[in-house]
């Protein structure tokens, strides 16, 4: 069973035939929103709102773990996060969706994983996004001709504010491609939980001194609102 979870930019998921809209209850609190049941270009999903459906979860607030665990418990199997993202890579620039193949983590202070005493998981975590769903990804997106970067590494921020041009040096001294602040512990949770995870994430500006002038919410808007779509289509495709 597929689960979409969606983050900025895609509070909903346009062309999802709802069936429920299933208020749950976990061991870690309450999911972001009510976890919406229903069915996509005729396969069965789930989509779930990453920042609530009134977008007023900032990122380091998010209930990543009653967000996963509320989806097992459901049945779900495979789950593709959506992200918006900046661009550090030149060639990763407004309205690229990229398919980060790595991560490398520099949130803080989030709980970041199911362990607890008396139960400590060690999960490999070499590879953090599952290869056979990646491939999924990219079938579909050849299937509906949607231009996908087929890998990158995925720096990830602790947010809400946006990064330094100093901070951006740095990642990009790091390896990081693209950065955002949603990717962790999103992904470890899945894997702890076996359940296969990938990332779809939309480029919506350049990240902090890569671009001419300073970074605005509108000019991230305009790109969210013609890029999203592509990315539905792209999402729609994989159902």
């Amino acid at each position: 069973m597929l689960a979409i979870i969606g983050g900025t930019g895609l509070a909903a998921l346009e062309g999802l035939t709802l069936e429920d809209s299933i208020v749950m209850e976990t061991p870690y609190g309450v999911p972001s929103a009510n976890i919406e049941k229903g069915e996509l270009n005729g396969s069965p999903v789930f989509f779930l709102a990453r920042h609530g459906k009134a977008h007023s979860l900032t990122p380091h607030s998010v209930n990543y773990r009653a967000n996963i665990w509320a989806l097992q418990s459901l049945g779900v199997t495979r789950i593709i996060g959506v992200n918006a993202v900046g661009g550090i890579n030149a060639s990763m620039g407004p309205e690229v969706i990229v398919i980060p193949d790595q991560i490398v983590d520099y949130t803080w202070g989030r709980q970041s994983s199911f362990s607890e005493e008396g139960r400590v998981i060690h999960a490999d975590f070499t590879y953090p996004y599952t290869e056979e769903l990646r491939q999924q990804l990219f079938a579909a997106a050849n299937k509906v001709s949607v231009n996908v970067c087929d890998s990158g590494v995925y720096g990830v921020t602790q947010g809400p504010r946006l990064e330094t041009a100093a901070e951006i040096d740095r990642l990009e001294k790091d390896g990081c491609d693209i950065v955002g602040m949603t990717a962790m512990p999103e992904a470890i949770l899945a894997r702890e939980l076996n359940i296969q995870y990938a990332n779809v994430s939309l480029v919506v500006n350049m990240a902090a001194g890569r671009s001419e002038g300073l970074i605005t919410m509108d000019d991230i808007q305009r790109v969210l609102d013609a890029g999203m779509g592509q990315v539905r289509v792209l999402l729609s495709a994989v159902a």
